[in-house]
């Protein structure tokens, strides 16, 4: 069968995609535009997409040979999963394996901005010399007993939970589509509304799955909810924030300082202020940035794909119902 995979993707994967029946198709340039990834995807008859176009119903009308679709990466918001079901395609996604690489990001992110280290850094780099001790310059606050709100506890967000407790006594709070009592059990985490996760959090971390009802969650009317002291960290997608209400949010004293590694668009544009802000850090995007997330995401792919050339139901298939 004939896989198109848009990008190299680590030696794990590599090796397992050197199957007999597979017939690899990969572009020499991996930014290719979206008409040249189409005319890629009207050749196969499975996908590996890493981080591509979106595969909505326009891709499916364009290329009907596709009967596959493997992601490299545990968030499938490029996906419109209720029409690859209805089309009777499989979707796959690579979870678990970044859980621990991407809390980790979190974990720094809530560090860095709560001790202004990022731009603490950056002021060396730009040649400031502090010449005398300041008594009441670049403060920043402790993490001991506050109060961490996690948005989507899942397998992430139980992973940035345990660290907070470990460190710094942190009580939980959550705030899901619907509880999860396996959670609150081992985290001894209360389950609340999205006003009180707002309201009582001075760490607020996002870790859901995005969908586009969630274009802008986090605006000027949440802010305006949050203690003027509250962190907040996103990891998940930068859909969540609407980052011009989060600059007047830092600017007027409702938010505290905000730590994203993930951004609309990505990268940020260097114009944009939050850049400028002592209390923002921002990074590109390096949730599973490890060599053994990275490896273990890449042989979680490779595996569906396998699966799929074998006539088997995907390992981690985001909708098996297609298989009923």
């Amino acid at each position: 069968m004939k896989i198109f995979i848009n990008k190299l993707i680590p030696k794990a994967g590599m090796e397992i995609l050197e199957h007999p029946d597979i017939d690899l198709l990969m572009p020499e340039n991996p930014e290719i535009p979206y008409d040249e990834w189409i005319s890629y995807c009207q050749q196969c008859d499975a996908i590996l997409n890493i981080g591509a176009y979106k595969i909505d119903a326009k891709f499916f009308d364009l290329c009907p040979s596709v009967k596959a679709v493997c992601l490299f990466s545990v968030g499938y918001d490029q996906v419109d999963l209720e029409e690859a079901t209805k089309r009777g395609i499989p979707v796959s996604n690579t979870p678990d394996v970044l859980s621990k690489a991407t809390s980790d990001i979190s974990f720094m992110l809530m560090l860095m901005v709560s001790r202004l280290a990022s731009f603490n850094t950056n002021q060396i780099r730009l040649g400031v010399r502090f010449k005398y001790f300041n008594p009441v310059a670049n403060l920043g606050q402790e993490l001991y007993g506050k109060t961490l709100g996690i948005f989507g506890l899942g397998r992430i967000g139980y992973e940035m939970a345990i660290k907070c407790q470990a460190a710094y006594q942190m009580p939980i709070i959550y705030h899901n589509r619907n509880r999860n009592e396996e959670m609150e059990e081992k985290l001894n985490a209360k389950y609340v509304s999205f006003e009180e996760l707002l309201a009582q959090s001075d760490v607020l971390s996002i870790h859901a799955n995005y969908s586009p009802e969630y274009l802008g969650h986090f605006d000027a009317k949440a802010f305006n909810q949050m203690k003027p002291n509250s962190i907040l960290i996103n990891t998940a997608r930068g859909g969540f924030i609407d980052e011009d209400d989060l600059n007047q949010a830092l600017s007027d004293g409702m938010v505290w300082g905000a730590g994203l590694d993930v951004t609309n668009p990505e990268p940020m544009l260097p114009d944009n202020p939050l850049l400028k802000h002592e209390r923002v850090c921002v990074l590109p995007h390096i949730g599973s940035a490890t060599i053994e997330a990275r490896s273990g995401m890449a042989r979680i792919a490779a595996e569906n794909v396998v699966a799929f050339v074998e006539g088997k139901q995907l390992k981690t298939c985001l909708n098996p119902e297609v298989y009923k």
